[in-house]
């Protein structure tokens, strides 16, 4: 007979975990909301951002936590250059040398970590947030609600800034058109590095708080940007909050299918859902019709 306090527990643990795909996915759709390009090296931010996290806690003793700061800087001029070296040079370009580009970044960047760290598998030590939770017969670990709740804050506030503050309606104004965006005295050049900068701190958050309970490697970008691929497109490709509530679906579906079905069958399970959902709506949640 199913526990109910171990459904609970599998309950919040994958709106936890959802919680972290939703920020990562977010800084993915909002480039593509900003410019229409899809960032194939999305995930080796992220590992980037954990291996950044890493080092500065083997190295220099800084908790994963306390270094955030330090993280959201270095992945946001990760983003920067990014757009300033590549994509600014393939904006105009046709999208299948858009797709190579940043794949082949991906590629890359996967090879520079096995280069400079080797495939080893690095875990953070004794991290200041550590242990568990009990409540009630339903325990959680600590790093996880340290995870869900730091994703939340920054997922809050990067709403808050889009669309409560100057820069963010201009954001949202060259997502909608560009050219209109431009004759309303809009520098187009500007928000395109703003929007990168945005979507590499929102990994390096992201990649932060899922080093305090998460092994980092070299492949780990892969596991967590195939996510972020699929909480994008199931959300609606440039919808912030469709990424979000697309995001807590998926970490649902991943932890609830993994404890009622089998472990091993649960990626298999969150990309099944998000075909029956794409068939019936092939826009996404919070897409719009074409």
């Amino acid at each position: 007979m199913l526990r109910p306090d171990l459904l609970v527990q599998v309950v919040i643990s994958g709106l936890l975990i959802g919680l972290v795909f939703s920020l990562v996915a977010i800084g993915l759709t909002l480039i593509w909301g900003v410019m229409d390009i899809v960032n194939f090296a999305h995930g080796e931010f992220l590992m980037l951002a954990m291996y950044a996290a890493f080092w500065l806690y083997a190295l220099f003793g800084i908790d994963p936590i306390p270094s955030l700061p330090i993280n959201i800087f270095v992945l946001s001029l990760v983003g920067i250059v990014t757009y300033l070296l590549l994509i600014r040079r393939i904006l105009r370009a046709p999208m299948v040398a858009q797709i190579f580009a940043t794949f082949g970044l991906t590629i890359f960047l996967r090879g520079l970590a096995q280069f400079l760290w080797t495939p080893n598998y690095r875990t953070v030590q004794h991290p200041l947030v550590e242990g568990s939770l009990a409540f009630h017969g339903v325990a959680l670990g600590l790093p996880q609600l340290a995870a869900g709740a730091g994703s939340l804050i920054a997922t809050g506030a990067l709403m808050w800034f889009i669309n409560r503050t100057e820069t963010g309606m201009a954001l949202l104004a060259v997502a909608e058109d560009r050219t209109a965006a431009a004759l309303m005295g809009i520098d187009a050049e500007r928000i395109y590095i703003l929007a990168w900068a945005i979507s590499a701190g929102c990994v390096a958050i992201a990649g932060g708080l899922l080093a305090l309970f998460f092994s980092i490697y070299p492949e780990v970008g892969a596991v967590f940007g195939l996510i972020a691929f699929v909480t994008v497109a199931l959300g609606g490709f440039g919808s912030i909050s469709g990424a979000f509530v697309a995001g807590i679906l998926i970490g649902l579906v991943l932890t609830i299918s993994g404890f009622l079905i089998d472990p091993a069958f649960k990626y298999a399970i969150v990309y099944a859902f998000y075909l029956v959902v794409v068939l019936i709506r092939p826009q996404g949640l919070f897409g719009a019709r074409a």
